[in-house]
This record gives C-alpha cells, structure tokens and sequence, in this order.
C-alpha cells in the first residue's frame, strides 16, 4: 500500500492521481456518513431492476465489473475552500515522499470528490506571511486547482501572527480544509484557526508528518538543517533523541488541547499512510 501511494504522488498527472485515489477510496467505502466534502454520501449498492440506469456508477463499473447505484442524502451547494501550506518546511521528505506532493495529491483528491459531487471549490496558499487567494470559486475551478497546486512551491518562512483570510461567506455553510505540517514558533497556526472558527464554517486540518520526524530514530552525527530559515546544526542523534522525542510529543498533545474548538477537526497524517485511507478516515469521521 505505501508503495502504490509512493507510485501515484510520483505520477506526473495529477488529476489522474487526484482521481484514482478517490476511486480506490469510494470502493473500499460500503457506508459512511459524510463529515464535510459535497454531497452526504452514504452508500453504493447494487443496481435493481427499475433503478434509473443513469443512476449507475460507469467509472466503477469499469474498475470493478458490478453495477453500482450511489446513494445519497441532500444536495449540498457548499462552498469547500482548500488551504496548502508553501512554507520552506512543506519541502521535507522521508524516502521518495515529499511532505509538499502529498499534500498535493490529498488536496487533488479532495478536490476531484467535491467537484464530482458539485460544491464550489476554491484555493488558497499560505506564503509570504500572508493566506493569498490562487483559484476563486467559479467555472473551471477544478481545472485551475489542479494546474496551480501541480506548479505550487514551497519556500521561505512563516513567522506572522496576524495572518488572515479573505473574507469569506457569511450566509452559507462552508467548509475550509487544510494541509500543512502544522508546526509553529509561536502559536501562528493557533491564532489563525482560532480567527476563522465559527458555527458556519467547518475546519479540517490535515497535519500531514513523517515517520522519522515522530519517532526520531537516527545514530550517529547528522547535520540537520532548517527548511525555512536554512540554519544549519550538527548534533549527535543519539545524545538529543530523547529530549526531541519528549518536545514533540509535548508539542502535538497541546496542539490537540488547543484545536478542542467547535467545528475544528484535527487528523493527523503519515506520510507512509496510503493517501485513499487518509480520505476513508475523514469521510467515516475517525481522526
């Protein structure tokens, strides 16, 4: 399974990535309830005699040989935003996975989902110090969602504690969804989320980490070296492992305590975990 996640975030077609995981996920899923993206899905079953054949699901039909209905409740019209964070640390990688191409690859994905099931989707970036707006909601939004998280790059750092958002709607349900390490100087993710919450707007974190950065696992002397600022250090690993390991763990159970906020939901991400399971986990609501 990380194999094929590692193949498809090296695929040099995003949409068609974006697009089978959504496919691999929707199949795995028998029934759900919908957390946030577009339509409030809730099964797949078999076709019937006297079922609308326009009802039937082609693309699965073609991956899977049976003939599926897909089931839902009401029609959302919501509006679905997609935050990716280009800050200098987005570029760190564990293996042939970059932490910036899986986020990538989950937001196609989510954005291939709300575009099937209608939502208006848009898409901003956090770069610069500031939430700048790269695609507004509108015709061709997928398109150019695509197209811009394919060129995005990440550098530089974020240090502001007043960065904001454009100013959203306030008469419709929306849902604003974040990919980012999530990791901070001084509150800045905290102070944002905080500024945006409200009983209109559902927030979806995704903290997307690597195995290596969790467990800290290294020997010997390395020379680690800040993606964002580029300062450099050498330490021996063994003799730091234990403090790094209690500062981070320390770190994530206040994140956790922070984020206890109404319609905020936090779901932390491997970047070994297959990109499908990551979407199954958040539409069948489990963090």
């Amino acid at each position: 399974m990380a194999k094929l996640a590692t193949d498809l975030i090296k695929l040099n077609n995003l949409q068609l990535a974006g697009k089978l995981v959504s496919d691999e996920m929707l199949l795995g899923i028998q029934s759900s309830k919908r957390s946030g993206v577009g339509t409030e899905f809730e099964q797949f079953r078999h076709y019937e005699p006297g079922d609308d054949p326009k009802r039937i699901d082609w693309k699965l039909f073609a991956k899977s040989g049976q003939y599926l209905v897909r089931e839902s409740a009401t029609e959302s019209n919501q509006q679905v935003r997609f935050l990716l964070d280009l800050s200098g640390s987005m570029n760190y990688a564990e293996g042939d996975v970059s932490r910036l191409n899986y986020a990538k690859l989950l937001l196609a994905s989510l954005a291939y989902l709300s575009n099937r099931q209608g939502d208006q989707i848009s898409l901003y970036a956090l770069q610069q110090n500031a939430v700048q707006t790269l695609v507004p909601a509108g015709k061709q939004a997928f398109q150019k969602i695509i197209a811009l998280l394919d060129a995005a790059q990440a550098s530089g750092e974020w240090k502001t504690t007043q960065a904001s958002f454009p100013e959203f709607s306030r008469k419709q349900a929306e849902m604003l969804v974040l990919a980012s390490d999530f990791l901070q100087v001084n509150d800045e993710w905290i102070n944002l989320i905080r500024s945006v919450a409200g009983p209109r707007r559902e927030i979806v974190i995704f903290q997307i980490l690597g195995d290596q950065e969790l467990s800290f696992d290294f020997c010997g002397f390395y020379r680690f070296q800040d993606l964002e600022t580029g300062r450099e250090m050498e330490l021996q690993a063994e003799a730091v492992r234990d403090l790094v390991r209690e500062r981070s763990s320390a770190y994530l159970t206040q994140l956790d305590d922070a984020l206890r906020i109404p319609h905020v939901r936090l779901i932390r991400v491997r970047m070994s975990e297959p990109i499908a399971l990551v979407l199954t986990r958040f539409l069948t609501g489990k963090n």
